[in-house]
């Protein structure tokens, strides 16, 4: 990662040895010359909804009005009304661009809502089944238009996760579902139930926001989910002083709560450099990629990255840095990948790039991509090499 060459033995799916550049059995099989370039795990794709992309598609104006119900109900008229391509058409194209681009672990909120009932989560499943090989696709059941307020919700959720999905997921307790404690106490008791882990989209602003995430806190560890549970978006988090904030940090760290943000320009953000200096782990993502909800994105984790820089004012290398590890290592601990890295053991996951050092990686986010899974090359200058 910027430091010397090395050469990388790989067998079965995993980095087995790191050499030092150049003194590799010259008889072994190679499986991609990184002479000069720049060797990365892979990116992590760490919240984002590829059930409603339109991604793949003609242009198509964004026509969701301005609040979260109107994004929300425009959204269930354009897919239940308008699109005629299939999921696995749309997502599966969105997929392969990904893994081209370097994510080969992604976390995907997969709507369970009454709007369209358990579809969109078998569909996200088949999608899963084809794409195992290439990569890591974690589905989170997701109540995009509340859970409490809309009758059928929870039971669609419950069914959801007995199906396979891997994550409990969630929405805005008090301003969507108007009962803050009991939504908390169905989504941790539905995780402990199940066994799985928790990711809260949080977007309530202000003081409000802040008493939900302290709630969390309090749930978190009275239903024993340290290092379980994610707050994604957590707004509320930018609108105190650092030193208001630091008992907060301490307690988010302690009970191992990750806090995701998607860098949005028109809200506040999480301050993330006091999170991590408090032992906060802090992960990022693309959130939603050419859908209902708005035309932008495109599936580039190095680009969210850049983001980070541009959002917080990061210039020097070393917080450039910062950001290609949220991007990378913050991701892995959200979705707590196993084996993940550079390490011998560590699963042959890899990104070649053509970059000096990490900050140069970051800012000039180079097309010509090399992408090794498992061991396997799946792309190369940047085009997907396996397509389903």
């Amino acid at each position: 990662m910027g430091d010397a060459a090395a050469d990388l033995l790989i067998a079965d799916g995993r980095i087995t040895a790191v050499l030092p550049g150049g003194t590799a059995d010259g008889s072994l099989p190679l499986l991609a010359d990184g002479a000069g370039q720049l060797l990365l795990p892979a990116l992590v794709e760490a919240h984002t909804h590829l059930d409603k992309t339109l991604w793949n598609m003609p242009w198509r104006p964004n026509t969701a009005g301005p609040t979260r119900w109107h994004r929300i109900t425009n959204e269930q008229t354009v897919l239940r009304d308008e699109i005629r391509v299939s999921m696995a058409e749309r997502t599966g194209a969105l997929i392969e661009h990904c893994i081209a681009q370097g994510s080969l672990h992604i976390r995907s909120h997969v709507d369970a809502q009454t709007a369209w009932g358990i579809g969109h989560v078998e569909a996200m499943l088949d999608i899963r089944r084809r794409y195992t090989d290439l990569v890591d696709l974690q589905l989170v059941t997701f109540p995009q238009g509340g859970m409490l307020c809309s009758p059928g919700a929870v039971a669609l959720m419950e069914q959801s996760l007995a199906l396979g999905v891997d994550v409990v997921g969630g929405i805005d307790p008090a301003v969507i579902d108007g009962d803050p404690i009991r939504a908390l106490e169905t989504l941790f008791g539905m995780a402990t139930r199940f066994g799985k882990p928790l990711d809260i989209h949080l977007h309530d602003l202000g003081e409000l926001g802040r008493w939900e995430i302290e709630r969390i806190c309090d749930f978190t560890q009275s239903h024993g989910m340290q290092g379980r549970v994610t707050i994604s978006h957590a707004y509320a988090l930018g609108a105190f002083a650092p030193a208001d904030l630091e008992p907060l940090a301490d307690r988010l760290a302690a009970l191992g709560i990750t806090i995701l943000t998607c860098v949005p320009m028109h809200f506040t953000v999480p301050p993330v450099a006091l999170l991590r200096s408090r032992g906060v782990n802090v992960a990022a993502g693309s959130d939603g990629i050419r859908d209902a909800w708005g035309p932008t994105g495109n599936g580039d984790m190095l680009e969210r990255a850049m983001f980070l820089g541009l959002r917080y004012g990061w210039s020097k290398d070393a917080q450039l840095a910062d950001a290609l590890d949220i991007v990378t290592h913050g991701g892995a601990r959200a979705l707590a990948l196993a084996d993940y890295g550079l390490a011998p053991g560590c699963q042959a996951d890899l990104l070649l790039l053509p970059s000096e050092n990490i900050a140069e990686a970051v800012i000039n986010r180079d097309r010509r991509r090399t992408v090794i899974r498992r061991g396997r090359l799946v792309a190369r200058d940047g085009v997907f090499l396996a397509p389903r």
